[in-house]
């Protein structure tokens, strides 16, 4: 299992990845725009369906680890490794 930080923004006009960024504390995140609401976890499920979809894994090995209910999120990806799942993203 791999995991993948996500700085998640809801309420985009498009389902989105924008790419690499450093939280506040230097750390890498992948920033992602869905264009469903925070609303009973919508945004979640979007963005785990666009996760899936663009790592071409099914829905079933992408989860929330943590971070339900925040902007900042940790992804848990099964199936992949850290180096494939990163070659991946970058192929964007």
């Amino acid at each position: 299992m791999t995991t993948l930080p996500i700085k998640l923004t809801p309420g985009a006009s498009a389902d989105r990845i924008d790419g690499w960024d450093t939280d506040p504390d230097g750390r890498p995140v992948l920033k992602v725009r869905v264009r469903a609401r925070p609303i009973e976890g919508e945004a979640n499920t979007a963005l785990i369906k666009l996760l899936a979809k663009t790592l071409g894994v099914p829905k079933s090995a992408v989860s929330l680890a943590r971070g339900g209910q925040s902007r900042t999120k940790m992804i848990a990806v099964e199936g992949l490794s850290e180096p494939e799942l990163k070659a991946r993203l970058t192929d964007l």
